[in-house]
Formats: C-alpha cells, sequence, structure tokens
C-alpha cells in the first residue's frame, strides 16, 4: 500500500493512501456477501439472494458507500503500522466522502486523503542557565504552640461566668433580632429574614461570627439587652444584605469562660499517641519543619515550571489539549462533589463549554511543562531506579485492587511521573535559584499591578478628546 506523509501544524500528520485494487475488490466482495447473508427480501430466502437483485435493492451507491467506509478504515490503520505513526485519537478524512463514492469502482485503486495528531515535538532553549527567584518558606517554632493551643481549646471545659461582664474568648448565649435601618425618617423598620434568633450560641472572637456583633457584646453583662449597629461588607454572600447598615437587638442570657486543660503529659496522652509532652512537642516540631521544606521545595519547583514555558516551544495536538482539559474538568467535579455539592444542580450544557474554555491556558501550560520534563529525561539520560518504580508500580497496584487496569499502560504511566520527577530534581540541583522573604514577590507583583494602573490613568488624562 502506498502511503505519502506531510507534516501539519497542531503536530499533525497528513497521509495520501492509495488502496490497492485487490484489497478494494476484496472489501467490495465482502460487504456483498454479509448483505446477501443477512438481507431479508420478499420471494427470496435468506443467503439465496441473486447478486442483481441484492444491488438493485439497496442500490450500488448505499453499497460502495459500506465499502468505502471499511476500506479507509482498514486502509487507515494498516497505513499507520506500515509507516509506523505513533496516532493520537482519532483520525480525519480530508478527503470529500461524497467524491470518493462517486468515483470509485470495485476492483479499481483509489486513493484518499486523511489527518491525525501524533505526540508533538518539544524544542527546548538553554534551560541550564535558567534563573528563577522563590520565596523561602522558614520553619516558625510558634507553630507547635499554636498547634498545642488549638487542641486545647478542643478540650476546654465551659463553666459559667459570675460577677463581671462579657470579656474576648468567652462563649455567649443571645437572643438577637436585626432590622434594616428605615431609608427616610419616620419609615418603619423592617426585620431582616432569618436575623430572629433564640438561645444562639456563639464564641467571642474575632473570626467566629459578624466583628460588629462580637464587639458589641464584649462589655455586656448577663441580663443586658443593647442595640448594635452593624455593617455588612459589599461582597457578602447575601444580596440583600451586601453593603447594608443594620440594627441589632442582642439579650446576653448567659456566659461561659473556657477553663483550658493543664499542658502536661496527661493532655499528650489524650491528643496523641505519644506518652509525655515533650515527645508530642518533638514529633511536631519534625512534622512542622518537614512542611517547611516542602513548602520551600513546592515554591522553586512552581518557580522553574513556569520560566521553562519561557525556554519551551511545543506546537500541541488539539487531542492532548482536549484530553487535558477533561482531565482537570474531572479533577474539579470530583472536588465539589467532596464537599458535599450536587454538580448536577449546578451544571448544564453552557456552564460546562465555560469551564471549558477558561481550564484551555492552564491546560496547554500544564501539558508545556510535563513534555518539557519529560525532554529534559531524555536529553540528560536521567535513569529510574529499579527498587523506586517497583515500589511505586505496587503501591498503585494495591490502590486499584479488585479493579481492571492495563499493567503496561500503568508502568507506562507511572514510569512517565517518575521521569518527571528526576527532571525536576535535575533542575532544581543546577538551575540558578534566588530565595527571597517571605511575601517579596507578591509585594513586588503588586506594586507592578499599581504603576501599570498609574500609567494608564496618566495616559487616559492626558489623551486630549478630539472636537
Amino acid at each position: 500500500m502506498k502511503v505519502t506523509q506531510e507534516k501539519l501544524s497542531g503536530s499533525r500528520v497528513g497521509l495520501e493512501i492509495e488502496i490497492p485494487a485487490e484489497m478494494s475488490k476484496k472489501v467490495y466482495e465482502k460487504v456483498v456477501q454479509d448483505l446477501s447473508r443477512t438481507a431479508k427480501i420478499p420471494g427470496f430466502r435468506k443467503g439465496k439472494v441473486p447478486r442483481q437483485v441484492l444491488l438493485q435493492r439497496f442500490g450500488s451507491e448505499s453499497i460502495k458507500q459500506a465499502v468505502l467506509e471499511d476500506l479507509i478504515q482498514d486502509g487507515f490503520k494498516s497505513a499507520l503500522q506500515q509507516e509506523d505513526i505513533p496516532a493520537i485519537g482519532n483520525y480525519q478524512v480530508l478527503s470529500s466522502f461524497d467524491e470518493l463514492v462517486k468515483h470509485y469502482q470495485p476492483g479499481e485503486s483509489f486513493t484518499f486523503s486523511a489527518a491525525v495528531d501524533v505526540p508533538p515535538e518539544v524544542q527546548l532553549g538553554d534551560y541550564a542557565s535558567l534563573k528563577v527567584q522563590a520565596e523561602e518558606n522558614p520553619y516558625d517554632v510558634a507553630e507547635v504552640d499554636q498547634f498545642l493551643e488549638e487542641r486545647r481549646t478542643e478540650k476546654a471545659t465551659l463553666i459559667p461566668v459570675e460577677g463581671r461582664n462579657a470579656q474576648s474568648g468567652d462563649v455567649a448565649v443571645v437572643d438577637y433580632t436585626g432590622k434594616y435601618l428605615p431609608l427616610e425618617d419616620g419609615e418603619e423598620s423592617l426585620e431582616i429574614s432569618g436575623a430572629q434568633v433564640s438561645d444562639f450560641e456563639m464564641e467571642l472572637s474575632e473570626g467566629r461570627f459578624l466583628d460588629d456583633i462580637v464587639k458589641g457584646i464584649i462589655g455586656m453583662n448577663i441580663g443586658e439587652t443593647k442595640e448594635v449597629s452593624v455593617e455588612f461588607p459589599d461582597d457578602y454572600p447575601r444580596e440583600d444584605l451586601a453593603g447594608k447598615t443594620t440594627l441589632f437587638t442582642i439579650s446576653l442570657k448567659d456566659l461561659k469562660e473556657k477553663e483550658l486543660p493543664a499542658l502536661d503529659d496527661d493532655f499528650a496522652q489524650e491528643v496523641s499517641e505519644f506518652e509525655t509532652l515533650s515527645e508530642l512537642q518533638s514529633s511536631l516540631e519534625q512534622q512542622f519543619q518537614e512542611k517547611a521544606e516542602q513548602g520551600a521545595t513546592a515554591n522553586i519547583e512552581n518557580a522553574i515550571l513556569k520560566e521553562l514555558l519561557n525556554y519551551t516551544e511545543i506546537d500541541l495536538p488539539e487531542t492532548m489539549i482536549q484530553q487535558e482539559v477533561e482531565t482537570m474538568l474531572r479533577q474539579t467535579l470530583s472536588q465539589l462533589q467532596s464537599y458535599g455539592i450536587d454538580t448536577k444542580k449546578i451544571l448544564n450544557q453552557e456552564t460546562m463549554a465555560q469551564m471549558q474554555q477558561e481550564s484551555r491556558p492552564e491546560a496547554i501550560n500544564r501539558l508545556k511543562q510535563s513534555l518539557a520534563l519529560e525532554e529534559i529525561g531524555k536529553q540528560r539520560s536521567l535513569t529510574i531506579p529499579a527498587d523506586k518504580l517497583e515500589a511505586e508500580i505496587d503501591k498503585w497496584k494495591k490502590q486499584l485492587a479488585g479493579q481492571k487496569f492495563d499493567p503496561e499502560r500503568l508502568q507506562e504511566v507511572v514510569e512517565s511521573d517518575l521521569m518527571k520527577e528526576e527532571a525536576m530534581k535535575w533542575l532544581r540541583e543546577n538551575v540558578t535559584v534566588e530565595l527571597l522573604p517571605p511575601g517579596s514577590l507578591a509585594e513586588a507583583s503588586e506594586a507592578e499591578e499599581n504603576v501599570a494602573e498609574s500609567e494608564v490613568s496618566e495616559s487616559a488624562a492626558t489623551t486630549e478628546t478630539p472636537e
């Protein structure tokens, strides 16, 4: 079979495939024979319909269409095998099918054109000279104390308060009613729907409830009633309250304070598997140190991946982009479902199309970064330790126990992921990384945005409006 290749944009290969006369005749005869065995025509037994009657009954055009569909499909598969083309996704017939049917003659050769996506070529610049800036992620010794205090708070005992007013950190039991402020003098205040609550228990701490109400309760005595002005932020979820100033009538019915357990060995045994407080503190120090190191490594890797895009040229095939977008959407939907959200109620054809469009830029960047890492692994002849590969495959097999999977495909995926890890390790060890204090990059980015906005404003102000 004669096959001519042509390189197309978008990492596609165009193929001109010539179907030999003998294949043309063979497939035609097979289609007619199959039709003869299955056709039901009055006056003839199944399988005994004369060819001429069969052709008249179904028409030569429809039979030729069926023949060409088989010839094109089989011919394309044979062409891929013959030319050893690593196709991605489905092929596209470029020739007019109607024209092919019109000119096709059984037993004669014919030629058609098709195209298919193939793995893209990765062109890398001098990535070894890559320079990045990344923020440090230092270990904060206060994290251990903060963690222990949070656990103590969780285990606290509530005891009644006597002889004093409400203080920050107390737990208050209140009744409250909220009203909109009247727009004009003499106008009656309307109650806020859902803002009439009895015996509501709240902790008098920042972020636990509306800050204006928490601040208003602090200083109150049990049995006291007070009116508190509450300003809702512009981005408040309830549109009827967003940006509004309201008035809440609050009655303090009861007050309790938290009695924290002692920070000792008994406490350590209650909240962990350790016998002593010292052992628990040592374990927490190690955990937070490792977490800090992982955060610093993640900052460096993210900076490298972002900069690596500037050294990478890839003409991505549409098939790969669509597959990556679908993967990202599945991950997003799975995450939403894990939060208890019924995705069927919030998704429709329009929102799905919008999510696909919004995911496309990130999908392209992820693909480019992934392919660039794989190419670096090849160029640097990096290898994966055999024991590491075997351990990772065994881990996945345990996770997939009871499910059907392709062992060869699993190994390919694992090898690809581990190779990218080795490539990233090589980059971390060889590129130039400048570590900056936490928050530096965010501040620099904000400053650049402010400068850009200022320049736009100045430009707009100095632009003369034509008369």
